[in-house]
């Protein structure tokens, strides 16, 4: 759902205050009623992690804390999507792994890393078990197509399904099938061949494991496959989730994967009337299913330094988090692990784990789980400047993001005050350090006032 054009019904009423002040930055937001969507799902915000990092089973396990610890104050119901690149060259096995782990932090899957010969072990799924009942988060989990057989696939499918119960929503055939062309598949590969064998491996998982559920198609960005397992899903109830994956910007080594870019709005993004939002919106009609974004972050290739690990990605994050919360997405998973710039949590449990800027945009963004979007138009605002209203219970809110380095005054409804409650903000939009998120008192009447670089919760009272 993206933001409806209702300013007709309420331009008399809404666009009436005014403030002046010597700065000239100002926008005027128009509030309209309560979206007729669902509220933000419990478990909206996610993660997602190499298939690889199973191969250490000690690594999503309850015995790790630091881990555990951190999920948590990430979101207290969330979900854990396991897959990537990595998941086309993992194999699974009952037998429990002799020796030491191959590695304790995978990290994102990139041409840098590390994927073969990795191997998930029922010894790994059990510790994940106990991982997600001890964090109260759900798992998506991704299995082998690019280079896996059907045999395998079959193996793991009935282990997981065993194993994480009700922790897991859905299983995911293959990662990116859209870029299996001149990888795993021949040049002519098209949807409907991806379609073939995804078929050929959920007929065949469905014989062992008749309650196995399926979410896809997991693509990076083509979107014709997205349209055509949108088709086929609706002929197979036991398809619930549609996914795929979104990079603002990328690769790392792109001249064009700058800070400034991060905080510029997409085009793929900003408005129905672009080309990927149509798109999955008349997908999710034919499928009659919801979509969750299952991988994505701010430069894909592993981040790009300077960028995705400062504070700027706590304010893409956040801004593009609320916008997915918008348009009725039911979740998002951003990728990580390891020491990856992106990556919303970095380190090695034996050194310490470490919170990323990133970490604090999801918690911003999480804020607002629960609640339900309101209809609401920003005008004459700087285009890096996002507006998002919220409902709960009768009690509205105000998200206020500013990614220039001006003050921003958003004049409001006539009658309406805003009443700072929490802001996210650094000392430089560079910094990789200092990043906070703070409880803020004060009360703005007739308008509310945005620092230079920060995102800002109000409360809106009459």
């Amino acid at each position: 759902m993206n933001r409806r054009d209702f300013l007709g019904a309420f331009a008399a009423t809404v666009l009436t205050s005014r403030v002046t002040r010597a700065d000239p930055t100002r926008a005027m937001l128009a509030i309209g009623e309560i979206a007729d969507t669902a509220a933000v799902a419990e478990d909206f915000v996610g993660l997602s992690y190499e298939s690889a990092q199973l191969a250490n089973p000690e690594f999503f396990s309850a015995r790790n804390r630091q881990l555990i610890k951190l999920f948590r104050e990430l979101a207290p119901h969330g979900n854990l999507r396991i897959g990537g690149g990595s998941s086309e060259y993992t194999t699974y096995s009952d037998d429990a792994p002799t020796g030491l782990p191959p590695f304790e932090v995978f990290g994102p899957d990139t041409s840098k890393t590390v994927k073969h010969g990795t191997v998930t072990s029922a010894l790994a799924l059990h510790n994940l078990r106990s991982f997600l009942d001890v964090t109260d988060w759900s798992c998506l989990y991704g299995l082998n197509l690019g280079q896996g057989t059907v045999e395998n696939a079959v193996r793991e499918a009935a282990a997981v399904q065993r194993i994480l119960g009700s922790r897991l929503i859905a299983f995911q055939i293959g990662n990116e099938p859209d870029s299996f062309r001149n990888r795993y598949r021949p040049a002519t590969y098209t949807p409907d061949d991806y379609m073939a064998e995804w078929n050929r491996f959920r007929e065949a998982i469905l014989k062992t494991t008749p309650q196995a559920r399926f979410a896809g198609p997991d693509i990076s960005n083509k979107l014709p496959y997205l349209t055509t397992f949108a088709e086929e899903a609706s002929r197979h109830p036991e398809v619930v989730l549609l996914t795929s994956h979104y990079y603002a910007m990328g690769p790392a080594g792109n001249p064009q994967a700058t800070l400034e870019n991060l905080l510029s709005p997409d085009p793929k993004l900003t408005t129905l009337k672009r080309r990927d939002l149509p798109v999955i919106a008349a997908a999710q009609k034919q499928a009659r299913l919801p979509y969750r974004m299952s991988e994505g972050n701010s430069c894909w290739d592993g981040g790009k330094p300077g960028v995705s690990d400062t504070f700027a990605s706590a304010l893409w994050c956040a801004g593009y988090m609320l916008g997915c919360m918008e348009r009725g997405w039911v979740g998002v998973n951003l990728h990580g692990g390891g020491n990856g710039y992106y990556t919303p949590i970095a380190g090695l449990p034996s050194t310490g784990l470490t919170r990323r800027p990133e970490f604090y945009g999801i918690r911003f963004a999480r804020h607002f789980v629960g609640a339900k979007i309101v209809e609401s138009e920003l005008h004459d605002a700087d285009p890096r400047v996002d507006a998002f209203v919220f409902d709960r219970n009768g009690k509205r809110e105000l998200a206020l993001i500013n990614k220039t380095s001006e003050p921003v005054t958003c004049a409001l409804p006539a009658g309406v005050m805003a009443a700072p409650a929490l802001m996210l903000h650094a000392a430089a939009i560079d910094g990789k350090e200092g990043v906070q998120l703070s409880s803020i008192h004060g009360l703005y009447r007739g308008a509310a006032v945005a620092s230079p670089y920060t995102a800002t919760v109000y409360r809106l009272k009459k």
